[in-house]
């Protein structure tokens, strides 16, 4: 059996403050970008060495914006790579250098260690070590290669059944007992790196999210080692699922005694499957399931800069937004929000579509209801929270003053434009705030403001468009006289459909924002 750890999966909240500490900092290759082959709307990145070899990769479940997650018992807690013992000197220079969040170094198992932030909070250990051994040295950036980080040295997992734990490790994956101390025990790869097994007895349980470690991955030689691996896990009563196809390798997935996530993963094919030495890493690979849904995937995607290339340089606005850049863009905008339960990307692939040069923001909104992401609150169907509608209202005007410094936006060549809940909003901060809004399109809009203000849109172009058997459409006409009476120029449009939308819609809005 070929030992030791394959590679690790953590999740990070910000893909472009990742791939700087990295790609950037630590020095590692990016050697595949991916969507999830569970969920492709979630970027997958891995880092490795020159050739993204097994036991070199630390791989990122992208979940942008998303919520932390809490470390505890069930979990890894911590990583570390495998640098040359005299190399200490230049990381701990190199941190401060970049400002990165710094203990130590200190002494552990007879190894200097020097414990590292990443931007998500996790902790990376750089550890001074001869017990493992680099292969292919990726030496791209500005780190010579007597200090480049040579692989995964290991990494601790909590738990609160240590011994059940370490058994686990020792049948399943080969690994040794070998040093104590009073809370771990190390345990060794014939590879060399190490699983230190940390009794967390009294300390609370993980939560999955941002910042954590998903999970640890363990070598395999070939698929029939890791399905003769799978028959004893399931004959002694383990829950393991059956065997994934990645692509790059094949693997099956269980959780040891205490709960951590582990998996089994074959060495092969390997990461040059689909990419020459050269290219590793540069192209944005869809799973083949989801080959369809490839070009909605690559607006929805986030995307980032490698260090040196140009990158989005997000702000801080009272919305959590997305940014997309289209290779090439004439200067128009769209600003888009979402329906009930949608994401600041659920229109990108819709508005891809209707104006496929231009860039798009999309917004996430702050209300909730039932876990689902909302623009205001309601008491019923047709009964808004009159005073949410003004509060968001306002902070939805001061995100576009705010975008308009932030990101330099042109108003006449900026449109808003939102579905169902997200075009109530634009319909009643433009009525709250007007002159901010020049250009519109509400899809399914209805009226919200129990209260109109008397407003001047006379600078304001309105597309709206109701789908002909829509059940909320017989509430619409109201809101667009109201938007007539204050003097926008509005242009109402049915279209063959429901509440959803669709192609009609598609056609409908290219047409109106076309000059």
């Amino acid at each position: 059996m070929t030992g030791g750890i394959h590679h690790i999966t953590l999740i990070t909240r910000k893909v472009q403050a990742n791939v700087d500490f990295y790609a950037g900092f630590l020095g590692l290759r990016l050697v595949k970008r991916t969507g999830g082959y569970e969920d492709a709307t979630q970027l997958h990145l891995l880092y490795g060495d020159a050739s993204g070899n097994p036991g070199s990769l630390i791989t990122f479940l992208v979940w942008e914006d998303g919520s932390p997650g809490r470390v505890g018992y069930g979990q890894p807690s911590e990583i570390s790579l495998a640098i040359a013992p005299d190399s200490i000197g230049f990381w701990l220079t190199r941190a401060l250098q970049f400002n990165i969040a710094t203990s130590g170094p200190a002494q552990e198992f007879g190894e200097p260690v020097l414990r590292l932030h990443d931007p998500d909070g996790v902790i990376v250990k750089l550890v001074g070590t001869h017990a493992v051994e680099g292969g292919d040295l990726w030496v791209g950036g500005d780190i010579p290669a007597s200090h480049a980080i040579k692989r995964i040295r290991g990494a601790t997992i909590l738990t609160e059944k240590p011994q059940e734990t370490c058994t686990f490790l020792a049948d399943y994956f080969s690994y040794i007992s070998g040093e104590q101390t009073e809370t771990i025990t190390r345990m060794v790869s014939a590879s060399g790196d190490c699983i230190d097994v940390r009794d967390a007895t009294g300390f609370w349980g993980s939560a999955p999210g941002t910042g954590t470690i998903d999970h640890i991955a363990f070598r395999a030689a070939d698929i029939p080692t890791v399905t003769a691996t799978y028959d004893r896990l399931v004959a002694r009563g383990m829950t393991a699922t059956a065997m994934h196809d990645r692509k790059y390798f094949h693997s099956i997935y269980v959780r040891e005694p205490s709960g951590t996530l582990l998996e089994m993963a074959t060495d092969g094919p390997g990461m040059l499957i689909d990419e020459t030495p050269e290219k590793l890493g540069t192209r944005l690979f869809i799973p083949p399931h989801f080959a369809e849904e490839t070009e909605n995937l690559k607006v929805i995607l986030p995307q980032f800069g490698l260090p040196k290339e140009e990158r989005f340089i997000y702000r801080e606005l009272p919305f959590i937004h997305r940014v997309y850049m289209p290779e090439i863009t004439f200067g128009q905008t769209l600003i888009l929000l979402h329906g009930s339960g949608g994401n600041e990307t659920s229109l990108m692939p819709f508005a891809s579509k209707v104006a496929p040069h231009a860039t798009l923001i999309g917004l996430r909104g702050r209300s909730t209801e039932e876990g689902s992401a909302r623009w205001f609150r309601r008491f019923g169907p047709l009964s808004f929270d009159q005073k949410d509608i003004r509060s968001e209202a306002e902070a939805l005007a001061a995100f576009i003053e705010g975008a308009v410094e932030a990101y330099d936006l042109n108003l006449q060549r900026t449109t808003l434009l939102g579905y169902s809940n997200g075009a109530n909003i634009i319909a009643a901060m433009m009525q709250l705030h007007p002159g901010i809004v020049r250009n519109a399109v509400l899809l399914r809009a209805t009226k919200v403001l129990e209260e109109t203000p008397k407003a001047d849109l006379l600078e304001t172009k309105v597309l709206a468009i109701t789908g002909d058997h829509d059940l909320f459409g017989a509430h619409a006409p109201a809101l667009e006289a109201e938007l007539c009476g204050a003097g926008a120029d509005i242009t109402v449009k049915a279209v063959s459909a429901d509440h959803e939308i669709g192609p009609h819609d598609i056609d409908a809005v290219k047409q109106w924002l076309t000059p």
